[in-house]
């Protein structure tokens, strides 16, 4: 696990070639087809290589939850384990971590009445007051959401007003789904923030030399639009504002970097409280080394 452009991809090819290990990507944008550049998904040569489970799935008209994705874990776990292999899971979607590992508590179904007053509300006040409105009561989801993502600011807080608890609470109940795996938690991050944010800064730049625009000019062509979970995705929400003359090349920049670091910043923020885990300076040559060191030493 780690944020954004903290290295994982480069540490779990690592792993599979030296241990029987196969892949499961544990990433909500990489499940996209079509969706290469502005997801760093790994290149063909490294898929070739160290094969990547769980990318490529589905088209991006359509969604994937979490509740799909826990579902998809456990059957792709299920065959790599029954032929005597070990099941290697990189990514840094964190929900899909924790549904993995917990479960899902069910949530209550959507209440029309109380989602008007709340679109209400934030049409006079805006979505932004909204979401410090869910700062107040779920600080925890407040830093996963974005504030310019209304749908799941809108769905937050219609859960507080139906049960009278956080989304966040509900969420870390025991839901009674035990997995059935010893689990390792590797978290690969920098020690200093300032790294993360060049680092952040670089791969955006290089995503738009690679023809990031391209890619998502491709996708507008097909009539998918900002509303679809797939478009909502860091960098493609930017480049669409800008193919749509909403931004400036330069603005369009910017706000990918600032919107990436965001992510980064509400993926720590997640990491920091997972339990049993165990901290990797990404930065530190000497990274691999401590790892693969590690994990030679579990029983597996």
């Amino acid at each position: 696990m780690g944020p954004t452009a903290s290295g994982k991809t480069d540490l779990a090819v690592e792993l599979a070639q030296k241990f029987p290990c196969d892949i499961i990507s544990v990433d909500s944008a990489m499940v996209y087809r079509g969706m290469d550049i502005g997801t760093a998904k790994p290149a063909p040569a490294i898929l070739e290589i160290a094969p990547h489970r769980l990318i490529d799935i589905i088209d991006p008209s359509e969604a994937y939850s979490a509740a799909q994705f826990r579902e998809d874990a456990l059957r792709e776990m299920k065959q790599i384990t029954e032929v005597g292999r070990i099941p290697l899971l990189t990514g840094g979607t964190m929900l899909y971590f924790r549904a993995l590992q917990h479960g899902l508590s069910e949530l209550p179904s959507a209440d029309p009445e109380i989602r008007e007053q709340i679109e209400k509300a934030a049409s006079s006040q805006g979505w932004e007051a909204m979401h410090e409105q869910l700062r107040e009561i779920d600080p925890v989801s407040a830093e996963r959401i974005h504030p310019n993502d209304p749908q799941r600011i809108q769905r937050a807080l219609e859960i507080y007003e139906i049960t009278g608890r956080s989304m966040t609470d509900i969420q870390n109940e025991d839901s009674g789904s035990v997995l059935p795996y010893q689990l390792t938690k590797l978290v690969i991050a920098p020690d200093d923030r300032g790294v993360l944010h060049e680092r952040i800064a670089q791969r955006f730049r290089h995503m738009l030399d690679e023809g990031l625009i391209e890619e998502v000019s491709s996708l507008k062509d097909r009539g998918l639009d900002a509303d679809l979970p797939s478009m909502r995705a860091v960098g493609y929400r930017q480049v669409l504002k800008y193919l749509e003359g909403d931004l400036t090349y330069e603005e369009l920049v910017e706000r990918g970097i600032i919107a990436t670091r965001q992510l980064a910043k509400r993926q720590m923020t997640w990491l920091r409280s997972e339990s049993q885990t165990q901290w990797f300076e990404s930065g530190d040559p000497k990274t691999h080394d401590k790892v693969l060191k590690l994990l030679k030493d579990i029983s597996f």
